[in-house]
């Protein structure tokens, strides 16, 4: 465990975007909060003081998380091939420390570390941000960010999407870190063209589309599995603000399905393609020290 830790922190010295980028998101939005315009909606009533902060929070942490999905996948592309291009891998295969345990850290900080760091960076910048809109709002918006259930809701609906992003899209990952540890160079390019390739022939040849079903289901699957359906909107909540109506979910509670998740033999399929690919990594890694 304690060389985990060290790997990780490694990750964290040779890699300063970990953080940076994330601070970076979080002092922009500050700034924008203490030196841009705030609108004061008119709330009369605890209901739209409700759905008016959810959304607000909501909408704090949604930048956060489309970033940290770009750079976690970036990361994953990455962080095997830089090692053999800028020769470091010699020195770190000197040490006693194992490529698997170089592969398997490097997939924890992709798929478990990067969203974590994320997730406690957007957790400050909200709390500052709604601190400094209250202030300059007063009291005619300051109550609405200070929602104690809305704020534990937000919390437990980052650790879901943490833990069920990361089985769920393992094969992808496991993708990304095979390539990483295979690519002489390019790649992008070279994540992208196999299953492009295969796609391409199996239209030409056999006139089937079996990869791109596989590969669209993995993409767009997770939320139908993670997700309660809500096409039933009766527990939904209506909400009308200044003549615009706005319709929310009556807890983020009703919304999670984790019993479905993980009862879902598509999930498990995937972990198992996952671990396969990570696998090939790690011989992968044993056998290529130089691009």
């Amino acid at each position: 465990m304690n060389t985990y830790s060290w790997l990780i922190r490694r990750e964290f010295w040779e890699n300063r975007a970990i953080w940076m980028v994330p601070a970076i998101i979080g002092i922009a939005q500050t700034l924008a909060a203490l030196f841009g315009r705030v609108d004061i909606v008119a709330l009369t009533t605890p209901e739209q003081s409700r759905a008016v902060g959810g959304m607000v929070l909501f909408a704090f942490g949604v930048t956060f998380f489309a970033v940290m999905n770009l750079y976690a996948t970036w990361y994953l592309l990455d962080c095997l091939y830089a090692d053999r291009k800028d020769r470091s891998i010699l020195f770190w295969k000197s040490l006693p420390i194992s490529d698997t345990a170089t592969v398997l850290a490097k997939l924890a900080t992709g798929l478990l570390v990067i969203p974590l760091v994320y997730f406690v960076a957007a957790d400050i910048s909200t709390v500052a941000m709604a601190f400094i809109i209250s202030v300059r709002a007063r009291s005619a918006f300051g109550s609405v960010l200070w929602q104690p259930d809305l704020w534990l809701q937000l919390q437990a609906l980052w650790l879901y999407l943490i833990v069920t992003t990361a089985i769920w899209y393992l094969p992808f990952a496991g993708w990304l870190i095979a390539v990483s540890a295979w690519a002489k160079r390019a790649v992008m390019l070279w994540s992208i063209l196999p299953p492009l390739a295969l796609f391409l022939l199996e239209r030409w040849f056999l006139g089937t589309h079996v990869v791109g079903t596989m590969i669209r289901d993995r993409l767009l699957g997770y939320i139908p599995r993670a997700f309660h359906d809500q096409s039933d909107r009766s527990a939904w909540v209506s909400t009308v603000v200044d003549h615009d109506t706005i319709t929310t979910p009556g807890s983020v509670w009703q919304l999670l399905n984790p019993v479905g998740f993980l009862s879902s033999p598509a999930t498990w399929i995937g972990v198992v393609v996952g671990v396969a690919l990570v696998v090939v990594a790690i011989q992968l890694r044993l056998r290529r020290t130089e691009t």
